[in-house]
């Protein structure tokens, strides 16, 4: 069964855009993120236009963060406290980034734009967490090691606060500079910002690799609602039927993602993540460089 997707302008198979949302979905519960990094340019391989694509699935990851919260928060897996201060970064971001959305697609060169950033982000962040994760499992050390020990400036700004959940102390000011980077790169992106969350809880603030994916799975949540609305009401490139297909199957894919996350070491976890983001990213490489003249918009926006 095929259905029309009137924003994104192209028919496809119902199917398939359920399936995606379901793996995805499965991926944001085993490893604390969103999916968009997924979800995006899956989307766009299947010949979803990156803008509508980039807006529609914050609806999925929505969802998706949802349900696996519930099954994280459950285990204890979740720093509320925590992440109520990265949510009011990530939020102020969120609606700034959409609006540098909108000014970029009227220059004319967005698609370009989002694929280099995605390369780029995905290229840093797969590499360092695939080069630490295996250190860790052949027993030279874990990140998971480095809780309680967050990064200089977490330690020395004013503002410090003690996070019992997740056993750090660390300034206000550094998680809403934080959170609000990762907001303004989940306009950009069309994510929740959970892959770009994730190793920075892990790897700057000293968190426990459980307890940063449970707590980046909550702050997704609102930086995906509000960069839903911003998309819609500032951009208008949010696909209804196409948000409402990949929420369906990421609803129910993140209940047993989250269940698979419990039989795994952090470690595990880490590595087999970092090998998702540089898979994605060695394809989204190779569309850019075969076909670098077909993401050039010259003239106006579109």
């Amino acid at each position: 069964m095929e259905i029309f997707l009137p924003v994104a302008g192209v028919q496809i198979k119902t199917y398939l855009i359920f399936s995606l949302g379901g793996v995805v979905g499965m991926l944001s519960g085993l490893f604390g993120v969103g999916g968009g990094f997924l979800l995006t340019p899956l989307l766009m391989m299947i010949g979803i236009p990156p803008a509508v694509a980039a807006a529609s699935d914050t609806n999925q990851i929505v969802a998706a963060s949802v349900s696996g919260t519930l099954a994280h928060g459950r285990a204890g897996n979740v720093d509320f406290k925590l992440g109520y201060i990265m949510l009011l970064g990530g939020l102020t971001g969120g609606t700034l980034g959409a609006t540098g959305v909108k000014i970029l697609r009227q220059l004319g060169n967005f698609d370009l734009i989002v694929t280099l950033v995605y390369v780029v982000m995905l290229l840093f962040v797969g590499a360092f967490m695939f080069a630490e994760s295996l250190r860790a499992l052949r027993g030279k050390g874990s990140a998971d090691s480095l809780a309680g020990r967050p990064f200089y400036l977490a330690k020395s700004l004013p503002g410090r606060l003690f996070f019992p959940v997740s056993k750090i102390e660390c300034s206000v000011i550094v998680l809403f500079a934080l959170g609000f980077f990762i907001g303004v790169m989940a306009a950009l992106m069309g994510v929740g910002g959970g892959f770009i969350m994730l190793p920075v809880m892990i790897y700057l603030l000293g968190i426990p690799t459980h307890k940063a994916v449970g707590t980046s799975l909550f702050t997704v949540i609102f930086t995906a609602v509000n960069v839903t609305l911003a998309q819609a009401i500032i951009n208008e490139t949010v696909d209804v039927m196409l948000a409402l297909l990949l929420l369906l199957g990421s609803a129910v894919g993140a209940q047993v993602g989250a269940r698979l996350g419990r039989l795994l070491k952090g470690e595990q976890l880490r590595i087999f993540f970092s090998v998702i983001v540089l898979g994605v990213m060695v394809k989204m490489l190779h569309n850019l460089l075969a076909a670098p003249a077909s993401l050039i918009v010259l003239g106006g926006g579109h």
